[in-house]
């Protein structure tokens, strides 16, 4: 069974930035596309941004222009740049496929607060 492991998240205040990172313990990474979610607190899991097996790159309309999602197949690993960050863009993050047929890993926390 894969395994996925999300990390990179922290404290930032508004306007700053943060790289998050996933890996996956098998090579299956280069047969999915790969997807970035986030939960908020009351809220349910959204898709934010995805990343084709190809390298081109979808954004859900309340990121597109701070949020980049990447990947480095060699590495086994997606990231996600996500700059001038505000308040509401606070959840756990995780990643996942795209659909999400993966097993979730335990995400990583990004607090946006001043």
């Amino acid at each position: 069974q894969v395994q996925l492991v999300e990390s990179g998240g922290g404290l930032v205040q508004p306007g700053g930035s943060l790289r998050l990172s996933c890996t996956a313990s098998g090579s299956i990474f280069s047969i999915y596309a790969m997807g970035w979610y986030r939960q908020a607190p009351g809220k349910q899991r959204e898709l934010v941004a995805v990343v084709t097996t190809g390298g081109g790159t979808i954004a859900a309309d309340s990121v597109k222009g701070r949020f980049t999602a990447s990947r480095d197949h060699a590495k086994n690993a997606v990231y996600l740049a996500m700059n001038s960050l505000k308040p509401e863009d606070t959840a756990v993050y995780y990643c996942n496929g795209s659909p999400a047929t993966l097993a979730w890993g335990q995400g990583t926390q990004v607090t946006v607060s001043s």
